[in-house]
């Protein structure tokens, strides 16, 4: 595991709690802690473990509170090593747990079947994405299945303020990692807390999985969504506070940058369907990942081919590729854009 920083002070009582995620190479979660009349503020509550859960509490003593006297936590989205820990700050402190509208309804999806049912169904779409017997095989055999954190209490829509006294803190609704994804805007500090949405060197993940999932566009949504947030009217002073990595400034160019590069992948990726039908999986192992094809994990190659699901479907969108061949192994083609219609 990485090594996790000590809590830092960021001045005028918000503090950065790194909160680990074990046995993980993210290494850990920033946890921010915001100072109101009513109590601290948490942003996100980081993984759900006894050592994550001991860095939180640890880390609140140090920034002069205590877990119990927490008034509220805002999740930026339902991932666990961000929201894994909200069930038992709800237990320690009575906080209310707020969440945008769309991620709470994942949630409640997600929690209509136990663990062994999503599992068989993440197989279901292994198999419909091409993907190889042993691969299918090394997945059953240590299946890594999403268990739901506790529901959240409070629909934070975008734009709506977070309801503490004190606190000027604002919802600025960001998706494409998750259909939910939040980020916060603190005007009045010129600080913005980006989540997962704008990391200062690594691309989030965005994927798509299964095929048919019903939240439409998730790479679309989040190229717009990347505008959007670095066309905010004090982005170019603003302060960036990311779940993971660093600080940062110049988030316009940051967004750009982002952008570029989902572009440039969409551009490959059409190159490589110009050359004839091909399955997820086959599209997938074809491109060009930071850790070679061959030598990814299972759990990997799965987020691999989500990502790449999501930008077939962007393709699609623009129509620049099409599904084609049986539903149960379906084939993407390009489309000849000379011989469409004006």
């Amino acid at each position: 595991m990485r090594d996790v920083p000590p809590p830092e002070d960021l001045g005028e009582g918000l503090w950065s709690i790194p909160v680990p995620v074990p046995d993980n190479p993210i290494g850990f979660t920033h946890v921010y802690a915001l100072p109101t009349p009513e109590g601290p503020v948490l942003i996100d509550t980081g993984w759900n473990h006894d050592t994550s859960w001991d860095a939180l509490v640890s880390g609140l003593g140090k920034a002069g509170h205590t877990v119990d006297r927490v008034v509220g936590a805002v999740i930026t989205h339902f991932h666990n090593d961000h929201s894994g820990l909200t069930g038992r700050l709800r237990e320690a402190s009575g906080a209310w747990i707020a969440m945008h509208p769309r991620d709470i309804d994942v949630l409640d999806r997600l929690s209509e079947h136990d663990p062994r049912e999503r599992a068989a169904s993440v197989i279901a779409q292994m198999t419909r994405a091409g993907f190889p017997d042993e691969d299918i095989e090394a997945f059953r055999a240590s299946p890594t299945v999403f268990r739901p954190p506790a529901r959240p209490d409070l629909a934070l829509n975008d734009g709506e303020r977070v309801p503490v006294t004190g606190l000027d803190l604002r919802a600025v609704w960001t998706p494409g990692h998750t259909p939910g994804h939040l980020c916060l805007h603190l005007p009045d500090r010129a600080l913005l807390f980006t989540g997962d949405h704008v990391l200062p060197r690594i691309t989030p993940h965005v994927g798509q999985f299964p095929l048919d999932s019903p939240e439409g566009d998730p790479l679309g949504d989040f190229l717009t969504a990347q505008a959007g947030i670095g066309d905010l009217p004090d982005a170019d002073r603003l302060l960036c506070l990311p779940s993971h990595e660093t600080r940062f400034t110049d988030l316009p160019g940051r967004t750009r940058r982002i952008v570029s590069h989902h572009e440039e992948r969409l551009t490959a990726m059409a190159a490589l369907l110009s050359q004839g039908p091909t399955t997820l999986w086959e599209l997938t192992s074809r491109l060009e990942w930071r850790r070679p094809w061959e030598h990814m994990r299972i759990t990997a190659r799965h987020m691999a081919a989500s990502e790449t699901a999501a930008h077939l479907r962007t393709l699609e969108e623009r129509n620049l590729a099409a599904r084609k061949g049986p539903m149960d192994l379906p084939r993407w083609v390009a489309v000849d854009r000379s011989h469409r219609p004006e």
